[in-house]
């Protein structure tokens, strides 16, 4: 699911007018999820049993926000004694009966939007058996979530109903199961309408039948797929397609269901996805659901939703077309086993959008890297691991689920190389195991670790599951030929005292440059490189492959210049103030802060080691402005401006 902030002109060929424009996808979506749920925040329907199949019958007019449906749906027992069954469906609509082989049932509607069927006797283990649920009602109101009454066209006032369940959403217009543990095998959707309209969804269109002054509309899809990627549209939708050409001479349709007031519009747009559709077969695995179909809904809202084989979208920018097709390989054919791996769904699309950025759109491609280094290291926690899933702004928040989590892929690419990275990918798409089904992330990490050989325990308990980001302090001389760099390390968050990685650094002379990686493993690690050139500019991570922020690179004129030296930052400063101290030998230091009046804000002394050390202090409760900070000890009297915003 992605925000769209901008419409971006693309023609076939990807040519792109636009300039250093900053994607920022999830921020819409996140503002609109806030609140949505009031009641509950997870699925309370008991587990026992195994979806199979669910043919939804839906009777809808876009003018009148109501529902009237009748849901069965084909399950198997998966623990001895079964004989009542729980789905999750909000209290606010009305069930009416529940049939099960002609007979009717007693049902109850519980505390935790929980409808509980009854049966009369024990159903054995793993056999398949039927209910049917009949209900009706006035969906609840989310936001721009779950079930949409609204219109188009500022002129015409055109009604619209459309669905957006993600993450918990389903229940309030469907009795179904919605937690991320038992995917639906296959699903018929048959919606009943004005005959005025048209409704898109899911797999394929089967069947447009009128009847009396209504249609109704038969999609199906054999996929395996997560209750809150079924989806609806229904109004006066203009209707074209877009083919993707595949291996072998077939054709993969992209069935486009637009406003009619933005045909023209989008039928100038959306063929950028084909190139799109044809890099991420070429990146991964053929576009997994080519059985079927993909498409485009246009909806009322400003980002986008990756219903399965056809993506509700506010707009058809290229960005946004990008991410939600992307997530037909990540978040639909396989789904986050947890909204706390939520990133395996958004991390992966927002950097699958990127790389169509570096693949189309490469001039802007760093320019875009450094904005978003910009926006995660804009505070200084946080982890890519969700902490908060009760927490709708928590499972989409983009500087951390999106944006940190599609840096992470990036790192890991660079970690892995690009070979062994997207083979990685295509054995985690077709693992027999999760292709269909969820994931979580060591479900990732162990083809990762499978396909490049290398251990990445210390990069995850880095990278995902701790906190905050590192600033990088190079030193460097030349003597000769031999270059030698000392490479000091901290941290932004107190979880972490050090990030492991592989750094990369450039090397500029008369004529000459190159980039020398070292494998950097603790801070103040000393490295030694021979030149045939005179080097006389040093630049840490040219390319920007690490998520780092603050990073210094000083020229000294021998190794002895690192002893006794501080450097401060960040500056300005929002919470701490971070001093990397170089002491040639062990000295106890007095650390002083004064505000623009003189006044004394801080004061400390401390024993400092001998070596590389680092000292943190708290700056978040001082008031903005300018401060002086000076310290001193036997052999050394620094002073320096800090600005505090």
């Amino acid at each position: 699911m992605k925000k769209n902030v901008f419409l971006l002109l693309i023609v076939i060929s990807f040519i792109s007018s636009t300039a250093q424009t900053i994607t920022d996808i999830p921020s819409m979506e996140q503002k609109a999820h806030e609140g949505l749920y009031s009641k509950s925040m997870m699925s309370n329907a008991i587990n026992n049993y195994d979806i199979k199949y669910h043919r939804c019958e839906w009777e809808v007019n876009p003018a009148v926000l109501y529902i009237k449906g009748a849901i069965t749906t084909y399950f198997k027992p998966t623990v001895a004694g079964f004989n009542q069954l729980q789905f999750d469906l909000t209290d606010s609509l009305t069930v009416d009966s529940v049939k099960y082989h002609s007979t009717l049932l007693t049902y109850l509607q519980l505390p935790g939007d929980i409808l509980q069927i009854a049966f009369s006797s024990v159903i054995p283990v793993n056999t398949l058996d039927s209910v049917t649920v009949y209900y009706k009602g006035i969906p609840p109101s989310s936001g721009f979530g779950s079930f949409h009454q609204g219109t188009h066209d500022t002129t015409l006032h055109t009604p619209v109903i459309w669905t957006l369940s993600e993450p918990l959403g389903a229940k309030d217009w469907w009795p179904c199961k919605q937690e991320l543990l038992d995917k639906i095998d296959s699903v018929d959707i048959i919606v009943t309408t004005p005959q005025a309209n048209r409704v898109g969804s899911n797999g394929l269109l089967i069947s447009e039948t009128q009847s009396g002054l209504n249609k109704i509309y038969h999609w199906k899809t054999r996929y395996q797929i997560a209750a809150y990627l079924v989806a609806i549209g229904v109004s006066n939708y203009s209707v074209y397609s877009n083919y993707v050409p595949l291996p072998g001479g077939d054709s993969l349709q992209v069935l486009n269901y637009v406003y009619p007031e933005d045909s023209i519009m989008a039928q100038s747009m959306t063929p950028d996805i084909i190139n799109t559709i044809k890099f991420y077969d070429s990146l991964t695995i053929v576009y997994p659901f080519a059985n079927e179909k993909y498409g485009h809904l246009e909806f009322g809202w400003g980002g986008g939703m990756e219903h399965q084989t056809m993506s509700f979208v506010g707009g058809f920018s290229h960005y946004l077309m990008a991410h939600e097709c992307a997530h037909q390989w990540f978040g639909d054919r396989v789904t986050c086993g947890s909204w706390q791996d939520i990133w395996l769904n958004e991390g992966f699309a927002t950097y699958f959008e990127t790389l169509t950025e570096e693949r189309y759109f490469h001039s802007t491609f760093v320019w875009q890297l450094q904005q978003r280094i910009l926006n995660i290291t804009s505070i200084p926690n946080g982890s890519v691991l969700c902490t908060d899933t009760m927490n709708v702004s928590r499972i989409f928040d983009g500087r951390l689920s999106y944006w940190k989590g599609c840096y992470l892929l990036h790192m890991l690419r660079w970690k892995l190389g690009d070979s062994l990275f997207f083979l990685a990918l295509k054995n985690y798409l077709t693992d027999p195991l999760l292709a269909g089904g969820y994931a979580k992330t060591p479900d990732l990490k162990a083809h990762l670790e499978n396909t490049s050989g290398q251990n990445l325990t210390n990069f995850f308990n880095e990278w995902y599951y701790n906190q905050g980001y590192p600033s990088y302090q190079l030193f460097w001389n030349q003597v000769g030929n031999a270059v030698n760099l000392t490479v000091n390390q901290t941290t932004s968050d107190p979880s972490l005292s050090f990030y492991e990685m592989p750094i990369p650094v450039e090397f500029k002379g008369i004529g000459h440059d190159t980039i020398i990686v070292f494998n950097h493993t603790f801070s103040g690690q000393t490295f030694n490189a021979t030149l045939t050139f005179t080097v006389d500019s040093v630049k840490f991570d040219p390319d920007i492959h690490i998520l780092s922020a603050n990073n210094t690179v000083t020229g000294i004129p021998d190794v002895n210049a690192l002893i006794n030296r501080i450097t401060i930052y960040p500056n300005p400063v929002k919470f701490d103030i971070t001093l990397s101290i170089q002491l040639k030998k062990t000295d106890e230091l007095t650390f002083e802060m004064f505000d623009v009046a003189g006044k004394l804000v801080y004061s400390k002394q401390e024993i400092i080691p001998a070596g590389s050390s680092v000292k943190t202090i708290p700056a978040e409760h001082f008031a903005n402005g300018d401060y002086i900070i000076n310290i001193k000890g036997s052999e050394i009297n620094y002073s320096g401006k800090i600005a505090k915003q």
